[in-house]
């Protein structure tokens, strides 16, 4: 495939597009995901930067992996989660649509506005 084209694969489901975006609607699970594009990471050392009961933290990365956002793997004692890119590339696409939709949209409202000028001046 060239790269940054994507396969015509049909676009998921609103509940997994709803699912991703209500991960990333909260600033913790955001930094997590930004700390996790650097390189994997435990659960202790995600959690030393937020300041908050273990319990309630690893809530969110509960909801990011629910939402295919970051993956983990236990050896022995320690949880390691790393990012899951896959879903950040979904709303991407997402927004990307969307973003088409309103150029569309915008470049018609334009057409016909010009057009209305153009009549009122003739």
């Amino acid at each position: 495939m060239i790269p940054g084209m994507h396969s015509a694969s049909p676009p998921p489901s609103p509940a997994v597009i709803d699912g991703i975006f209500r991960a990333l609607s909260d600033p913790t699970r955001r930094s997590v995901l930004e700390r996790l594009s650097a390189k994997p990471a435990s659960v202790s050392d995600l959690a030393a930067d937020h300041r908050m009961a273990l319990p309630s933290f690893v809530a969110h990365l509960r909801v990011l992996e629910g939402a295919g956002l970051v993956r983990s793997k236990k050896e022995g004692r320690v949880r390691t989660y790393e990012l899951a890119p896959e879903r950040l590339q979904v709303a991407e696409d997402w927004l990307g649509r969307q973003r088409t939709m309103w150029e569309r949209r915008l470049d018609r409202l334009d057409a016909y506005l010009l057009k209305m000028k153009k009549e009122r001046s003739e």
